[in-house]
């Protein structure tokens, strides 16, 4: 894993070195907590920076039968750092294993390979330089220029608010909207998450504390909003329907699967409108199945590691709730994530039925998510959109990470992008223009998600 690991053309290590390297990040959909942004927290030592809160490492983990206890346990710090080592040198072919190198070597100058053997060293070496590192530092340092978290509709927003009156820290932290539990009908807390929000007693009165509070988001810096789904529905009903089946499940009656379908519609396809009012982007995650392991589940919580793809995202359904948004010329810009690669052709063809002249790439489809985010996960992505759709136009990447250490992915994006471009010049498929590979390769790493996110 050298200067050039992963580029194999002179047309790829130009375009990588003299072109993506010196581009900034915008990192528009992460999980980083404001809070230990603002505080510049510091990390006693890497365990607690690198496997802390990373449900990725910790599901190789399990993969390669470590106990628990080295994973979300007890143990030493030290000792749960020498499993992990252990675990990824016998990783070949996993992209944490790529991740890791790079951030050990770009973070920490570490330029070896870690394993059970060379444990000690690393943890040595970069305990010593995290005596001089802190959140902030590793942000800067990775040339990011902007990044948005992932906040709740009833978070005050108060480090944020505190990092914007800070002058000492030159890159943008902006909120995102993310109103999952809003729509989460279903869920036995429910009533208490309505009482967060505010004093509700129907429908319509859910509507405008949530459009209260998007413009609070929006007052805050807000560009966009993110919704973490199973499956994007589409079960139109009339207003009387859908207060109904609020003030059903205000009753402590749990809706049943059809209403419940009816009532998330609804919500979302308002927020949609109140999106494009608003000039927020609108982001669909779907095609997950959550918290597979009950067990591990009711121990850890969510995002411990025991999610999966689903099969139960219908684009059909997809592609109808854009269209009743794209009826009244109220349909936001919005980025679509399948979880399922599957889904990445007919994804795309439906990102293509909406476009218009009211901004370039106004639908988007999502870079390589979760489970894909492997090279042949990107490579694959990055074909499917050059071939069906818009490359050029494409928003890039993005970290979705809890993990400050996660700049390296883009990293590893922008040299899979740069292969398989150099790839295509040097097979003869596209021309070695100077001119037109530079738009590109600025447009896919920065240029167009600056423009896209106005930022």
């Amino acid at each position: 894993m050298d200067r050039d690991f992963l580029l194999t053309t002179d047309t790829a290590r130009h375009l990588y070195h003299d072109v993506a390297v010196p581009l900034p990040i915008i990192d528009y959909h992460c999980h980083l907590d404001p809070r230990e942004i603002y505080e510049d927290r510091r990390f006693d030592n890497l365990t607690q920076l690198w496997l802390g809160a990373d449900h990725y490492k910790w599901r190789l983990m399990r993969w390669a039968g470590v106990d628990e206890r080295y994973i979300t346990g007890g143990a030493p710090d030290r000792e749960k750092f020498q499993k992990w080592a252990e675990t990824l040198s016998l990783a070949i072919g996993s992209p944490l294993y790529h991740w890791s190198h790079l951030e050990l070597r770009s973070c920490f100058g570490y330029t070896a390979h870690l394993n059970g053997d060379t444990a000690e060293e690393v943890w040595q070496l970069c305990n010593e330089k995290l005596k001089g590192i802190s959140a902030r530092r590793l942000i800067a340092d990775a040339n990011v220029k902007a990044l948005c978290t992932t906040d709740d509709p009833a978070d005050s927003l108060e480090w944020h608010e505190k990092l914007a009156a800070d002058g000492s820290f030159g890159v943008r932290v902006l909120p995102s909207f993310r109103p999952d539990r809003a729509l989460g009908i279903e869920k036995p807390d429910y009533p208490d998450y309505l009482k967060r929000l505010g004093q509700i007693g129907s429908f319509a009165q859910l509507l405008e504390v949530l459009k209260e509070r998007l413009r609070f988001f929006v007052s805050h810096g807000c560009r966009v909003a993110d919704h973490g789904l199973e499956s994007v529905p589409y079960a139109p009903a009339t207003e009387a329907e859908v207060e109904a089946i609020f003030r059903k499940r205000l009753a402590g009656e749990i809706p049943a699967a059809q209403e419940q379908k009816q009532f998330k519609t609804a919500l979302l396809l308002a927020l949609g409108r109140e999106y494009h009012r608003l000039g927020i982007v609108m982001q669909l995650h779907f095609g997950v199945q959550r918290n597979c392991s009950q067990r591990v589940f009711r121990a850890l919580g969510p995002d411990a590691g025991v999610d999966a793809i689903g099969d139960r995202a219908p684009i059909g359904e997809l592609s109808a709730f854009l269209n009743a948004l794209d009826e009244t010329d109220e349909l936001p810009k919005s980025i679509l994530y399948s979880l399922d690669p599957n889904d990445d052709a007919a994804l795309v063809s439906v990102v293509g039925a909406f476009q218009s002249g009211a901004a370039p790439g106004k639908l988007q489809h999502g870079s390589a998510w979760w489970f894909n985010e492997h090279k042949k996960g990107m490579l694959d992505q990055l074909a499917t959109l050059a071939a069906e759709g818009y490359l050029a136009g494409f928003v890039g990447m993005l970290t979705d990470s809890r993990s400050f250490l996660s700049y390296a992915r883009h990293e590893y994006f922008r040299r899979i992008l740069c292969e398989l471009i150099g790839s295509w010049v040097e097979n003869g498929e596209y021309p070695n223009d100077e001119k037109a590979l530079r738009a590109i390769v600025e447009g896919v790493c920065f240029r167009n998600a600056a423009r896209y996110f106005e930022l």
